[in-house]
This record gives C-alpha cells, structure tokens and sequence, in this order.
C-alpha cells in the first residue's frame, strides 16, 4: 500500500498541476497585465491583446503600442484597432470597458508609462520592460516584432526606433511629436520600415514633421510610406487605425538580424549598439555615427564620426566566414583585420588598428552621466541628519526631498499625474541595497549628509555649507551607481528662493539638452557654470574657474581637466 502511494501521489501532484495551469490560462482578447517595476518597487499596467486560440507552442508577432499625451494604456489598446470613444462618449467613459473588435493573429501590448511623461527616462525603461514581460509569458517572434503609437506615443515611436532600431522589423509613427534631439537618429531607419499619418489641419502636431520626416528618410534610402489626410485635425489615428489597417502593413515585414549595411548614430553609450555594430568609444553628448557595410565576403568599407572605439559582431553573417582575414577600408584608409568574430578597433591619433579591447575607461555605458540619468532608473531621495540640526530644520530638510520625489503632483485633468514613486529617506536609514542597486540623489553638504561625506573623496565639488543663496547640482558615477549631489537651494528654486510649482528636475524637462553639472545664484535661470565632465570626468578649468571664483565652492584636487 506504501509502495502504490509512493507510485500515485507523483502523478496526483501533476494532475493537480496541470489543472492549476490551465486554471491560470489567460482568456483572449483585450485585458490588462502588470509588470514589477524596480524603479519604484510598484505593479506598473499595461494593456495586452491575446488573438483567439493563442498556441503557446506557437511563435507569434508582437506590436507594442505608445499612447498619447492625456491618454492611458487601455484607450491606445482600443485606438490601435481603430476603436474610439463612442457618440458622447469621454476617455474616462471609454476607459472602463474594451468593445469587440476583429481579432487578428497578433499579440499587442499597449504600456501606461507613467501617464503623461514622454518615452525617455523612466517611461522609456517601461516600455523595454513590458517588452521583456510580454517575451517571458508569450512565444514571441522576435523577427516580428512592431512599434507604432500616436501623438507624445507616435514620438516615442521615433525615439525608441531610431535609438535601438534592431529590435523592430517596422514602425508607424501616427501624427508623432519626438522628443528634442530624435531627428539627428534618422539615419539609423535604414533597416526598418517606416510608415507615417497625418492631418494636413492638426493643429496640436504640424504636419511639417511627419512630411520632414518622410522627405528625410526617402534621401537616406530607407523605406517609408506616408498617408496625408486632407482636412483632419489631431485625430487622424482614427483613419491611421481604421480597419486594422496597421496590422496588415506590419506583415509584409520582418527584421534582418545581419544586414550588409549598418548606419548608425548615438550621442550616448547607452544606445551603443545595433546589429553587428557595437560603439566602444565615444564623447557622451556629442554625435558619432559610423556607415558600415559588405562590399563581397570579409570585405567591408567603413565611415565613421566623433569615434574612436568600435567592435564588430560578425559571428553569423553571412558575408562573414570564420577564420580568414578581413579586407577592412576604414576612412579611406586600408587595413587587414583577423578572423576573428568579434572585431576590435580603435583610432588613434586618426589612424585604426586593431585591438584586443577597445573599451572607455572614463565615461562608459551605466557612468557617462548627463544628470537625466540618474532618475531614469531606480533611484532614491536622501536627505541629510548631521550638522546637529533642530527639529524643525530637520523637517524642512526632509520636506525638500520629498518635495523633489513628488513626481505625481496632479497636473490637472488632461496632463494627469506621473505615476512614479522613488523613496525618500534620511542618510541614516539607506541601507546596504539602496547603495548597490539604487542611484542616490543627495541633498545637502558633507556638512550635513553623511554619504556626501563618505563619497566625498570621490566627489569633485563642493559646495559651502555658508552658501545659503547658491544651488549646486551634479552627477557622478560611484561604485556601480549614480550619485547626483544637490546642495544650497535646490534646482526648482525660483522667485529669490522660493520653491515654485512642481519640481521636474531641470534635466528631465529636456533630457536631450541635460547637462552634468550646474551651479546658479538665486534661480536657476542665473547660471554661473554649467556642462559636461570630460570623458575622464574633469571639470574644464574654465568651469572650475567660474566655481571656485564665488567663493563658496571648492572643487576637488585633480578634478579638473589638465587639457586646455
């Protein structure tokens, strides 16, 4: 009897299994997920289609869908099958429930991003991260995979395609309004369709951008298609959408892992990398770009800008046999490369040759700054006990930083709120995770915060805890994370000291104009210094002069950059 339950409670547990399993199935159609969000520790939504009759043991193509300005991840989920709000109908009506729709044979995820935020910073790391969720607990076609959105989404579709633009097989930017800066990517389209929509009468978007857009992208080579509406407004996603229209354009598509040509752009080593071309070194904040291409087998003929680091992946090309040497042209200058499959290369005093690691030593990917990216990722507010502060110095120093973490400050009814939510702590209470997992924006002096104190070695500038009319604000990378120190008045100071309106850190309003440090007198509109760290993270003597000549600042014994 022991022996036959032994041999039945194995096969009752997998019963019980399977039943659990199939009980936790999601039903097709329209509904909505989440995901966990390590940039604040919260369930973040995304709406999600699932086709009739899903097959897990089938791969199926994907379409990540952006929402617009004022909107939410269950409208853009109705808005990409060409479903609006009903007569009388508002978005808030028309976000309580999803109408039948035609099913089609795609997976399709719409992400909330935070509300009304852009697609950069944290909402950008939102939508890789519903991406990420969507291939953990689907079977994804990663050669089929699609972007698409409206208004602020179809301007995410820009940046977020022209940024990483291996990822997707197409995009369809509708009525799109990028973020500063996306422009100078579009060369990097030249291996992903696009397809743009606009009202010839919007009055919120010109269509001076999709038809620039266009224009531009025909010049470069790319494949691109244009509909123009005549007479629409701002809604012209109604007839970009209608009929599943975009569905049927996607398939035509699907992406080239190893195309014969890459031409690629990027001011940052965060986007380092596309297909088999890899960035190693570069000045973050200025453009470099590099046109590579197969002229016959292990032949290549190579251009590049504003670079001196670059490594090519060329294991399974198809031009590309292993072990034998490579005919490389590199601006205009011939050299003969190993075979080896992945390529270093780095210039020096304007000439290429090969090398075992072309990799930055200073500024690098995850250490390269501007100020916007220590809130694009998992961060937490500090503020300082030390200098034997009263009571209520002490509550007005933690009322500042949460001042400052108060993303979700309610913007009125169209813009909403941001739906982020960083901790705020004293620098007693960090703990040991916080310090490894978490950038640290630290409000105070070495004076009055100890991890200014402790980092304070490793910082270079301070500010004098006397400056009570001064702001100083700046990023460095410590340990494997970033610090970004805010001392005097903080960066939203306006009005001769007063805190006005809601906090956006000045480097999040405009991420691609973000700078590395800036110290100002009385509002940040009065800036005395402000830039870039040089690659080794020096302040320019010129800026350093402009410090330490207010008297209240002193800048760190070899933090300043011995090149004139």
């Amino acid at each position: 009897m022991i022996n036959y339950l032994r041999t039945l409670l194995p096969v009752l547990f997998l019963l019980a299994m399977s039943h659990f399993s199939y009980a936790q199935k999601l039903q097709p159609g329209p509904q909505v997920l989440t995901f966990f969000s390590d940039v604040d520790d919260t369930e973040q939504p995304y709406g999600l289609y699932l086709p009739k009759n899903y097959n897990p043991k089938k791969k199926y193509p994907l379409v990540i869908m952006l929402h617009g300005a004022g909107s939410n991840h269950r409208l853009s989920l109705r808005r990409v099958f060409g479903k609006s709000n009903a007569n009388g109908e508002n978005d808030v009506e028309s976000t309580r429930y999803f109408p039948e729709w035609a099913d089609v044979n795609y997976i399709v995820a719409s992400p909330f991003a935070r509300g009304t935020a852009g697609y950069q910073g944290v909402p950008e790391k939102d939508v890789y991260d519903v991406l990420a969720d969507v291939k953990r607990r689907f079977n994804v076609d990663e050669d089929r995979t699609y972007l698409t959105g409206l208004s602020m989404g179809g301007g995410g579709t820009l940046w977020i395609g022209t940024s990483r633009p291996d990822i997707w097989a197409a995009i369809a930017p509708v009525c799109p309004a990028p973020p500063k800066g996306t422009d100078a990517l579009a060369p990097n389209l030249l291996n992903v369709p696009a397809h743009f929509f606009h009202g010839d009468k919007d009055p919120s978007v010109p269509v001076a951008v999709s038809r620039d857009w266009t224009k531009r992208l025909k010049e470069l080579g790319s494949t691109v298609e244009y509909i123009e509406y005549p007479g629409v407004e701002h809604n012209s996603w109604e007839n970009a959408y209608k009929d599943e229209f975009i569905f049927s354009w996607f398939k035509q598509f699907k992406r080239n892992r190893f195309p014969d040509r890459v031409r690629y752009s990027s001011a940052n080593y965060k986007y380092n990398q596309a297909y088999w071309v890899q960035f190693d070194q570069l000045t973050p904040g200025t453009l470099a770009s590099i046109d590579a291409k197969f002229t016959g087998k292990n032949r290549l003929e190579i251009t590049s800008n504003n670079l001196d680091g670059l490594t090519l992946n060329l294991a399974g090309h198809s031009q590309y046999k292993a072990g034998k040497p490579l005919d490389v042209v590199v601006d205009g200058k011939s050299i003969q490369l190993t075979g080896k499959d992945a390529l270093s290369l780095v210039r020096q005093a304007g000439v290429w040759s090969e090398t075992n690691a072309a990799m930055a030593k200073g500024k690098r990917k995850g250490a390269e700054g501007p100020l916007s990216e220590a809130f694009a990722s998992r961060h937490v507010y500090v503020y300082g006990t030390g200098g034997n502060p009263t009571p209520e110095e002490l509550k007005t120093r933690a009322e500042l930083a949460t001042q400052a973490a108060n993303w979700s400050v309610d913007r009125g009814a169209f813009l909403g709120r941001v739906m982020v939510f960083p901790r705020v702590m004293a620098d007693k209470d960090v703990r040991p995770s916080d310090l490894e997992n978490a950038n640290l924006v630290l409000f105070g002096t070495k004076e009055t915060n100890s991890l200014i104190n402790q980092y304070s070695d490793r910082l270079p500038i301070h500010l004098a805890s006397t400056a009570t009319d001064y702001g100083l604000f700046y990023i460095m990378p410590v340990n494997n994370h970033y610090v970004a120190v805010s001392s005097g008045l903080p960066w939203w100071t306006e009005n001769g000291g007063q805190v006005v309106g809601r906090p956006m850190p000045k480097p999040l309003s405009n991420p691609a104009a973000a700078q590395d440090y800036f110290l100002f007198k009385g509002t940040p509109k009065d800036v005395i210094a402000e830039g870039k760290f040089d690659t080794n993270w020096h302040l320019p003597e010129s800026e350093a002069s402009k410090m330490t000549a207010t008297g209240v600042v002193t800048v760190a014994t070899g933090a300043v950059s011995s090149t004139r």
